[in-house]
């Protein structure tokens, strides 16, 4: 029998380290390369215009590489379930791959198209490529649950030995036996979709810093790695939250969208570290992309993991609800400028430091606002490039001092943290522009900066720009003793995370 496969491209939009599409390839007459425009998502979701345009791009590389191979890239809209059993019948598909996928909708969503194609005698393959290692293997290997804290997750993982090597792109070789028909108006029916189409308006969209796509991130990989030295002796503590560039590679968002495999990223680094002298995890490069692997195992193997109610390691806090506090803090009008621009950079840009995503989720929940932590990880879904499920969950617990991290007594200022890597407020500055004419002395406090001189900076606070909406040293007393009630209250039939012999500093 001919096979005819389909790729079904999700998060690995790339060629290169793709084993699924390599798989795909394999003794086939006819393959076509297919990513599903799933409602599911927007409606589930909360996707800001950057990420779009960031997805929109991704796609539109990866059709541009695809093509250099003589295929197309099809774009198909509609629910997996209900598209499948149209395209098995429509191109007497025989194979489908595609890489595995462990957030909870993806695995529902993939258990139905397994039946959907056992019922039309297509046969399923999967691939891990989204991840260093396979996160059942880790939760196996860890006595069928995932490490909680950095150090045994190391643990368990030196008996597994290094990841995978990445697989080779796939060249016009691979292709010499099978072909991808396309129709004259593949573009109407399967193109790119448009912005209009995804109800977006593409004027409302940031700054425009970060293309997507392959061809970008692997550019931008090696331009990192052309920087020998720095790769060597980076820690990411010892990285500017508030630098005006981003002190980071920021490669996060190409690595969530699969345009980089982060299998590729790793070995790439071992590279560069062979027969150097290097830094080592957690703070390394190669510790950073470790930390990624071990909140995609905790993901993986947690029920209700982007919840507090239902969640067996996290503590269950009495947080408020209040509204007004929770859109201050999201739209950067708190009356901290450190916060504020912050949040103004989210909104902009779409990707923050990860020691500035420290400062604003502690001043979110613990340490100021005393919000739920799942009000903001809605808000960093929403605006960030790199916005991963897995990720965002457990970073906001950590922050939150609900899971994995338990020195709640340890709070971010929202004055004296900023100072320390940008005494001037040239950071503030450029994301608060109104407060541009505040001398240093009084940019991370303005509302302590005599009338005069408020008046020559032309923002009077209180009118300009807010008051600080709390005092920061009497809420963050209170919420400390809060913290402690939380703490006590918590069930005694779920067992004490131990804490983590590695400091979250190194995230």
């Amino acid at each position: 029998m001919t096979r005819i496969s389909v790729h079904w491209f999700r998060k690995a939009l790339r060629l290169h380290d793709n084993p699924a599409l390599l798989a795909a390839m394999k003794d086939c007459a006819e393959v076509y390369p297919i990513f599903i425009l799933d409602p599911w998502f927007p409606k589930n979701m909360r996707v800001s215009v950057n990420r779009w345009r960031f997805l929109v791009e991704s796609l539109s590389d990866l059709d541009e590489s695809l093509k250099k191979l003589s295929l197309r890239l099809f774009i198909v809209r509609g629910c997996p379930a209900e598209v499948f059993p149209r395209l098995f019948k429509e191109w007497k598909v025989t194979h489908l791959t595609f890489e595995v996928d462990t957030e909870p909708y993806a695995r529902q969503r993939d258990a139905e198209v397994v039946r959907l194609a056992a019922e039309h005698g297509v046969q399923v393959i999967q691939k891990v490529s989204h991840t260093l290692y396979d996160t059942e293997r880790i939760i196996i290997e860890s006595n069928g649950r995932p490490p909680l804290t950095y150090t045994q997750f190391q643990r368990v993982l030196s008996t597994l030995g290094p990841p995978k090597k990445p697989v080779p792109a796939p060249t016009l070789e691979n292709f010499k036996d099978c072909n991808t028909p396309v129709k004259d108006d593949h573009d109407m029916e399967y193109g790119i979709p448009s912005f209009e189409e995804l109800g977006q308006d593409l004027e409302k969209a940031g700054p425009h810093l970060y293309r997507g796509g392959e061809s970008e991130a692997l550019a931008r990989l090696d331009l990192h790695m052309k920087r020998t030295l720095w790769v060597c002796n980076f820690e990411k503590p010892a990285t500017s939250p508030n630098s005006l560039t981003p002190s980071t590679t920021v490669l996060s968002p190409y690595v969530k969208f699969g345009c980089l495999s982060v299998r590729t990223f790793w070995w790439k680094l071992t590279e560069i570290y062979q027969g150097r002298k290097h830094s080592n995890p957690p703070v390394s490069l190669h510790g950073q992309l470790l930390w990624r692997e071990f909140f995609y195992t905790a993901g993986a193997g947690i029920p209700n993991f982007s919840k507090m109610e239902g969640n067996p390691i996290c503590v269950q806090v009495d947080w408020d609800e209040n509204k007004e506090y929770l859109k201050a803090w999201s739209e950067g009008q708190t009356g901290y400028p450190f916060i504020d621009a912050i949040m103004m950079q989210l909104r902009t840009e779409g990707w923050i430091h990860h020691l500035a995503r420290h400062a604003v989720a502690c001043f979110l929940t613990r340490g100021d606002l005393w919000i739920s932590w799942e009000e903001g990880q809605k808000v960093f879904e929403e605006f960030l490039l790199d916005a991963d499920w897995s990720l965002n969950a457990g970073n906001w617990q950590w922050l939150s001092a609900s899971a994995f991290f338990h020195q709640f007594f340890r709070v971010y200022s929202p004055v004296a943290f900023g100072k320390k890597t940008d005494k001037n407020g040239d950071y503030i500055k450029k994301y608060l522009p109104f407060l541009q004419k505040f001398p240093s002395d009084y940019i991370y406090e303005p509302w302590k900066a005599p009338r005069s001189i408020q008046e020559r900076a032309g923002c009077i606070i209180g009118k300009d720009y807010p008051k600080p909406i709390v005092v920061h040293e009497v809420v963050r007393k209170r919420n400390l003793e809060r913290m402690k009630a939380a703490y006590a209250r918590r069930s005694q039939n779920v067992d004490a995370q131990p804490q983590d012999e590695t400091s979250k500093e190194g995230k």
